[in-house]
């Protein structure tokens, strides 16, 4: 879909989406649309009790002047609208053009929101289009009949400040779609050696992209995470890609992404119902790999690295059995009691390479990792652990502007204490009680007091609450905050 910023001058025909304020007269150019119309725009209003209230809207057919549709959405009161609600509305726009089936539209994007710019408000709202703009489709053999919006030309008396600041926003929305074709992609096309081959283009746009093989990580002695891999056929890799946008000599901020293609549960294999759905256990790592790639694309001014751990969990002969006890890098001995609870070990060895190499800031990882969090908060809110206060009042904060909130959950000793062993050092399951939070006490253990959150994702990032700027089953979820997080606190 293409984007473009004009001044704000009605086109001749089309399809016309104005932007109407709660309890005001028509203005700009939805006076001017009215006027063109003969009036038919204010008595569709007046007919249909249209008064501009929030998420209201008004499809006129065939209002006149030559335009083949006017559609209406009611703003509220601008002044209360956030860049959130722009975006949001942005995705409802671009919904309803897709409904129409319409292959163009024009915006008219000429009310700023308060606090904003012109221009602002309209990059906004074609962010929030861009980001709902998203399909895959890949594997249909047939493709959806009807066209496909295919242009939008947004008005706004500031269109040179509109294309200023766009291009940030539409990188930010290329990571979020790169993350969704990643979760989207069914296991047996995208295995942990096909996902790190995904990444290596890009360094095209700056990134120094790594990739580790099970030699490699043996050598490092990176046991807990080939101990998972080692009943697949698809050998594991690790994946790190580094961002040089900061000063030369500065510590860089750290992302670790678990990312197992597919999980079965190996030996402890899970119920056959709905197993089909984690081909998106990988969703921490999609969106390390889509918030790198959209740091890269902006430019930002940080430092970063992004590492991902790439398994496939499968049952084999050759595959990790209940009892086992392996050595992390960390040199911790690990007893695994049920293989099911895999993730954990992933990103134990990802976590431990991370803040021994390259001494961050703060290191965040995000995984689909239990089942229990979503029993705690179903699919609204990420759960959020962390051994630093600043860090997790800042993603909170990130999250309720993002619209990808956190709430964060407890970390004790008392917890801790669940997961000792009397064989190993640690288990990589405390069972059925606070699981959620065992496996962020076990991830603790790796992590070496850097300041460090752990974000379970198990009910954002796939399978998702529909909303006006997503609608697709892998949701991106991550790449949004993560950014902004970077962005309003981190960079120089």
């Amino acid at each position: 879909m293409k984007i473009s910023f004009s001044p704000a001058s009605l086109p001749k025909t089309g399809v016309l989406i104005l932007l109407v304020p709660e309890g005001q007269a028509l203005s700009g150019l939805a006076a001017e649309a009215d006027r063109r119309t003969g009036g038919q725009i204010r008595r569709a209003m007046t007919a249909a009790g249209f008064t501009g209230r929030r998420d209201s809207t008004l499809d006129i057919v065939a209002p006149g002047g030559s335009f083949s549709r006017a559609v209406l959405f009611g703003l509220g009161q601008p002044a209360a609208l956030r860049p959130l609600d722009l975006e949001m509305l942005g995705g409802a726009t671009a919904g309803v053009s897709q409904a129409l089936k319409a292959e163009s539209v024009t915006v008219a994007a000429d009310v700023a929101a308060a606090g904003l710019s012109h221009g602002e408000t309209a990059a906004l709202i074609a962010s929030g289009m861009q980001l709902r703009a998203y399909s895959f489709n890949r594997y249909k053999s047939k493709k959806p009949e009807g066209k496909e919006l295919k242009e939008v030309s947004i008005l706004t008396p500031d269109a040179k400040g509109a294309r200023q600041r766009f291009p940030a926003l539409e990188a930010i929305a290329e990571g979020v779609h790169l993350a969704r074709d990643l979760v989207n992609e069914p296991a047996n096309h995208l295995h942990p050696v096909e996902f790190a081959a995904r990444m290596k283009p890009l360094a095209r746009l700056g990134l120094k992209i790594s990739v580790l093989t099970p030699a490699q990580m043996k050598k490092l002695g990176m046991n807990a995470l080939l101990g998972v891999a080692q009943g697949s056929a698809h050998e594991a890799r690790m994946v790190v890609m580094e961002w040089k946008g900061g000063k030369a000599n500065e510590a860089p901020v750290a992302f670790i992404g678990k990312g197992v293609t597919f999980d079965t549960g190996g030996i402890s294999i899970k119920p056959a119902a709905g197993m089909e759905d984690m081909k998106g256990d990988m969703g921490g790592a999609a969106c390390v790999a889509g918030l790198m790639m959209a740091l890269a694309k902006r430019k930002a001014k940080v430092n970063a690295v992004g590492a991902i751990g790439l398994v496939e969990n499968m049952p084999d002969g050759k595959a990790q059995r209940p009892g086992d006890v392996v050595t992390s890098m960390s040199g911790q001995t690990i007893a695994v009691l049920n293989t099911d609870a895999e993730g954990r070990l992933v990103l134990a060895d990802v976590l431990w390479y991370v803040q021994d190499r390259f001494k961050p800031r703060f290191m965040i990882d995000l995984a689909t990792l239990t089942g229990a969090i979503m029993v705690a908060l179903g699919k609204e809110h990420a759960g959020l652990f962390s051994n630093n206060d600043e860090l997790a009042q800042r993603l909170s904060e990130v999250g309720y502007a993002t619209g990808e909130k956190v709430w964060r959950m407890p970390l004790a000793p008392e917890y801790d204490k669940i997961i000792d062993h009397e064989v190993a050092d640690v288990k990589n399951t405390g069972g059925r009680n606070a699981g959620a939070i065992t496996a962020a006490q076990f991830l603790q253990r790796f992590v070496n007091n850097v300041p460090w959150v752990h974000l379970d994702v198990a009910g954002t990032a796939m399978d998702a609450p529909r909303n006006a700027i997503n609608q697709s089953w892998g949701s991106g979820w991550g790449v949004r905050l993560l950014n902004r997080l970077v962005a309003q606190f981190y960079e120089r």
